[in-house]
């Protein structure tokens, strides 16, 4: 298994053969994994030290002048020690700059509370002109990643640090749009969306479902912002009902987004799982995901439970 950051450092190698842009990273380039990226294009790469503010900032100023910048480091530094210079600085003036965010969410492990970051989807889809991509596994990462090269303007690209099942190795029919999601299974009785490490959690839930008689679909929402609307009214007009699964705080991320599309056009039943307003802690991913509710027999019974409100709507 890969890690979403590895598949990152990866993607910016293999794109560099084709696309004209420069990476900057804030001193981590090893754990965000641009260090095979510096090593190769030294004349392409800087190293802005532990100043993730000048990070933001600079990468801005540089992409005014026509390349893109991919501006990388922890997310709980990205999204929070930043904030202010992403959000006025970067966004405000759109600028092409691409976040690179990587060990985000309570499953980076021993890290603790203070860099398990949940709420920076939340602070980062509430920015104007900001696009928001979490990818599950390393083939939608170089996706992501080649998506946001071309497109013109701020993308916050969330990534994990726990190694994750590949959902789409075997899929030579998988092409990633931004605002797109993605039908990994197929359901009828309710869907399951999910983002990151929590795809494959999901499917795993459906495989358990199918052995209770339960029919559930799972859908990748890849692209939390823009949101694929369309996608997700089908799915209301189908199944009914919802779970949504992310490593994330349930308060202002992907279930909170979906629940803004079905509130406005289609309501109806949403269980989420993800974190539950709580910060991290630290500990072994296995562990963390058991303490925090993060597990494929978590999203089972989420699944359970929203089918019986379901069925007392009637």
């Amino acid at each position: 298994m890969t890690s979403t950051r590895e598949a990152y450092g990866a993607a910016l190698v293999e794109l560099a053969e084709q696309y004209d842009f420069y990476v900057m990273d804030a001193d981590l380039a090893k754990a965000t994994q641009t260090v095979h990226f510096s090593k190769k294009y030294p004349e392409r790469f800087l190293d802005m030290g532990i100043a993730e503010a000048n990070l933001i900032g600079f990468a801005a100023g540089m992409s005014t002048f026509g390349t893109p910048v991919f501006a990388s480091t922890f997310a709980a530094f990205a999204a929070g020690r930043a904030y202010d210079q992403v959000r006025n600085t970067l966004a405000y003036s759109n600028c092409n700059v691409k976040i690179g965010a990587t060990h985000a969410g309570v499953l980076i492990g021993a890290d603790g509370g203070s860099h398990q970051c949940i709420e920076d989807i939340a602070l980062m889809r509430a920015i104007p002109t900001m696009t928001v991509l979490c990818p599950c596994d390393s083939r939608e990462t170089r996706a992501c990643v080649k998506a946001a090269l071309e497109m013109h303007g701020p993308v916050y690209l969330r990534f994990g640090r726990l190694g994750t099942p590949e959902v789409y190795d075997k899929d030579e029919s998988f092409t990633f749009e931004i605002g797109k999601g993605h039908c990994v299974r197929e359901g009828s009785d309710l869907t399951i969306i999910a983002i990151g490490d929590m795809v494959s959690r999901s499917l795993e839930a459906a495989e358990k479902l199918a052995q209770r008689g339960i029919s559930a679909r799972v859908v990748d929402m890849a692209s939390i912002k823009p949101i694929d609307e369309a996608l997700i009214l089908r799915c209301a007009a189908e199944t009914g009902c919802f779970v949504t699964a992310e490593d994330h705080n349930v308060l202002g991320g992907l279930g909170s987004a979906v629940s803004e599309v079905l509130a406005k056009h289609s309501p109806c039943p949403v269980e989420m799982v993800g974190v539950q307003d709580r910060f991290g802690r630290s500990g072994e991913p296995a562990g963390l995901a058991e303490a925090y509710g993060l597990t494929a027999p978590v999203i089972e019974e989420a699944a359970v439970r929203v089918l019986e409100r379901k069925k007392a709507r009637g």
